[in-house]
């Protein structure tokens, strides 16, 4: 490895969206209700669904803002 070439790996600051994610979804008195509801889903259910989509953006943000 020459002197120009960074060192991959490590920790990065992005990687504290992933706490967004965990803090969410392991506390269940945020989503444990049946209102408000969306086309007839309680909220439990529709924002479970949302919750893995954020999810997956989320992901996606952290993968390309640490692509080396």
């Amino acid at each position: 490895m020459n002197k120009t070439q960074k060192k991959s790996g490590g920790w990065s600051w992005w990687y504290l969206l992933f706490a967004i994610q965990y803090v969410i979804v392991l506390w269940p008195p945020f989503y444990n209700k049946a209102e408000p509801s969306w086309i007839g889903i309680p909220f439990f259910y529709w924002s479970q669904l949302l919750f893995v989509l954020v999810g997956a953006v989320l992901t996606a943000i952290v993968y390309f803002a640490t692509d080396d």
